[in-house]
């Protein structure tokens, strides 16, 4: 990390269309969009809307961001970030 770069607060947008609009259960583990993994909640949600913008028309299709780095340190305080 160069100086004035902030922790990495890493984030994956990944999405695929529901078996019912009342789960969370994926039709079709093979065919799950994975959008990317972001530096950032800002651009996580940039990428994120631009994919659920895209998808309007199908109300199964879901897309969702994943909060990485609570996983990869759970213990850290990320009350500075989403």
């Amino acid at each position: 990390m160069s100086e004035g770069e902030g922790k990495q607060l890493l984030h994956l947008v990944f999405g695929g269309e529901l078996k019912s609009l009342n789960s969370m259960d994926f039709r079709d583990l093979n065919d799950l969009d994975i959008v990317g993994i972001f530096p950032n909640y800002a651009s996580a949600h940039q990428a994120w809307k631009a994919k659920a913008q895209m998808t309007v028309d199908n109300a199964h299709m879901r897309y969702f961001i994943v909060h990485m780095h609570r996983m990869l340190d759970p213990d850290s305080d990320t009350t500075t970030g989403s």
